[in-house]
Protein backbone atom coordinates (compact mmCIF):
# COMPACT_ATOMS: atom_id res chain seq x y z
CA UNK A 1 0.00 0.00 0.00
CA UNK A 2 2.14 3.16 1.81
CA UNK A 3 5.42 2.97 0.49
CA UNK A 4 6.44 6.39 -0.56
CA UNK A 5 6.16 9.62 1.24
CA UNK A 6 4.29 10.77 -2.57
CA UNK A 7 1.79 7.97 -2.39
CA UNK A 8 -1.59 7.61 -0.90
CA UNK A 9 -1.91 7.61 2.80
CA UNK A 10 -3.54 4.36 4.22
CA UNK A 11 -5.89 4.00 7.06
CA UNK A 12 -6.83 0.99 9.18
CA UNK A 13 -9.58 1.41 11.00
CA UNK A 14 -10.47 -1.45 14.04
CA UNK A 15 -13.26 -2.58 16.13
CA UNK A 16 -13.72 -5.66 17.90
CA UNK A 17 -16.14 -7.49 15.39
CA UNK A 18 -15.18 -5.94 12.55
CA UNK A 19 -19.13 -6.01 11.46
CA UNK A 20 -20.16 -2.76 12.39
CA UNK A 21 -18.38 0.40 13.36
CA UNK A 22 -14.60 0.02 11.62
CA UNK A 23 -16.51 -1.48 8.20
CA UNK A 24 -18.86 1.37 8.73
CA UNK A 25 -15.72 3.56 9.09
CA UNK A 26 -14.12 2.22 6.06
CA UNK A 27 -17.17 2.79 4.05
CA UNK A 28 -18.12 6.57 4.27
CA UNK A 29 -14.30 7.17 4.09
CA UNK A 30 -14.37 5.20 0.82
CA UNK A 31 -17.77 7.35 -0.27
CA UNK A 32 -15.69 10.54 1.00
CA UNK A 33 -12.23 10.20 -0.32
CA UNK A 34 -12.84 9.22 -3.81
CA UNK A 35 -9.15 7.10 -3.87
CA UNK A 36 -7.43 9.52 -1.93
CA UNK A 37 -6.92 7.32 1.09
CA UNK A 38 -6.72 3.51 1.03
CA UNK A 39 -8.48 2.44 3.46
CA UNK A 40 -9.11 -1.13 5.16
CA UNK A 41 -11.05 -2.37 8.13
CA UNK A 42 -10.18 -5.38 10.64
CA UNK A 43 -11.38 -6.85 13.87
CA UNK A 44 -9.58 -8.32 16.69
CA UNK A 45 -11.91 -10.74 17.56
CA UNK A 46 -13.73 -11.15 13.86
CA UNK A 47 -17.51 -12.17 13.85
CA UNK A 48 -18.85 -13.83 10.88
CA UNK A 49 -20.99 -11.31 8.96
CA UNK A 50 -21.87 -7.48 8.94
CA UNK A 51 -24.29 -5.83 11.13
CA UNK A 52 -27.21 -5.39 8.93
CA UNK A 53 -28.69 -2.62 10.59
CA UNK A 54 -24.88 -0.59 10.08
CA UNK A 55 -25.06 -1.45 6.69
CA UNK A 56 -28.72 -0.47 6.31
CA UNK A 57 -27.69 3.05 7.58
CA UNK A 58 -24.92 3.41 5.92
CA UNK A 59 -26.75 2.85 2.18
CA UNK A 60 -28.98 5.61 3.24
CA UNK A 61 -25.77 7.76 3.80
CA UNK A 62 -24.78 7.06 0.11
CA UNK A 63 -21.86 4.16 1.01
CA UNK A 64 -22.18 0.45 0.97
CA UNK A 65 -20.60 -2.00 3.03
CA UNK A 66 -22.91 -5.11 2.14
CA UNK A 67 -20.14 -6.78 0.54
CA UNK A 68 -17.97 -6.32 3.73
CA UNK A 69 -16.38 -9.59 5.41
CA UNK A 70 -15.52 -9.55 9.07
CA UNK A 71 -11.03 -10.19 8.94
CA UNK A 72 -9.02 -9.88 11.48
CA UNK A 73 -5.85 -7.74 11.69
CA UNK A 74 -2.80 -8.65 9.70
CA UNK A 75 0.10 -7.56 11.43
CA UNK A 76 2.12 -6.24 8.30
CA UNK A 77 -0.53 -4.60 7.75
CA UNK A 78 0.00 -2.54 11.00
CA UNK A 79 3.50 -2.01 10.20
CA UNK A 80 2.42 -0.62 6.81
CA UNK A 81 -0.65 2.19 7.36
CA UNK A 82 -0.06 5.61 7.90
CA UNK A 83 -2.85 5.78 10.32
CA UNK A 84 -4.25 3.15 12.66
CA UNK A 85 -8.08 3.99 14.00
CA UNK A 86 -9.71 1.80 16.82
CA UNK A 87 -13.37 2.84 17.42
CA UNK A 88 -14.82 2.40 20.42
CA UNK A 89 -13.44 1.53 23.54
CA UNK A 90 -13.91 -2.63 23.46
CA UNK A 91 -11.29 -3.21 21.24
CA UNK A 92 -7.69 -3.18 21.91
CA UNK A 93 -4.65 -3.05 19.72
CA UNK A 94 -1.54 -4.01 20.48
CA UNK A 95 1.74 -2.33 18.46
CA UNK A 96 3.79 -4.26 16.35
CA UNK A 97 7.22 -3.96 16.19
CA UNK A 98 7.96 -1.45 12.81
CA UNK A 99 5.10 0.39 13.46
CA UNK A 100 4.86 3.85 11.65
CA UNK A 101 1.62 4.77 12.71
CA UNK A 102 0.45 5.42 16.12
CA UNK A 103 -2.74 3.41 17.37
CA UNK A 104 -5.56 6.39 17.98
CA UNK A 105 -8.53 5.41 19.22
CA UNK A 106 -11.81 7.14 18.79
CA UNK A 107 -14.38 6.73 21.73
CA UNK A 108 -17.25 6.73 19.78
CA UNK A 109 -21.03 7.82 20.46
CA UNK A 110 -22.92 4.76 22.15
CA UNK A 111 -26.35 6.12 22.17
CA UNK A 112 -27.43 2.97 23.77
CA UNK A 113 -25.79 4.23 27.10
CA UNK A 114 -28.68 7.08 26.76
CA UNK A 115 -31.61 4.76 26.23
CA UNK A 116 -31.56 4.79 22.30
CA UNK A 117 -31.81 1.62 20.62
CA UNK A 118 -32.52 0.33 16.97
CA UNK A 119 -32.20 2.19 13.50
CA UNK A 120 -32.05 5.44 15.76
CA UNK A 121 -29.14 4.47 17.65
CA UNK A 122 -27.08 3.43 14.76
CA UNK A 123 -27.94 6.68 12.72
CA UNK A 124 -26.49 8.43 15.37
CA UNK A 125 -23.43 5.95 15.80
CA UNK A 126 -22.91 6.74 11.94
CA UNK A 127 -23.51 10.43 11.84
CA UNK A 128 -20.54 10.44 14.58
CA UNK A 129 -18.06 8.48 12.76
CA UNK A 130 -19.10 9.67 9.50
CA UNK A 131 -18.03 13.54 11.52
CA UNK A 132 -14.45 11.53 12.83
CA UNK A 133 -13.47 10.40 9.48
CA UNK A 134 -14.55 13.42 7.43
CA UNK A 135 -12.16 15.39 9.73
CA UNK A 136 -9.50 12.80 9.39
CA UNK A 137 -9.88 13.03 5.80
CA UNK A 138 -9.01 16.54 5.96
CA UNK A 139 -5.43 15.68 7.85
CA UNK A 140 -4.77 13.12 5.71
CA UNK A 141 -4.68 15.24 2.42
CA UNK A 142 -3.97 18.18 3.61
Amino acid sequence: MSTTESSTPTVLFVCSRNGGKSQMAEALMKKHAHGAVDVVSAGTNPGSKINALSAEVIAEAGADMSAGVPKGIDPELLRTVDRVVVLGTEAKVDPVEGMKAPIETWDTDEPSLRGIEGVERMRLVRDDIDARVQKLLAELTA
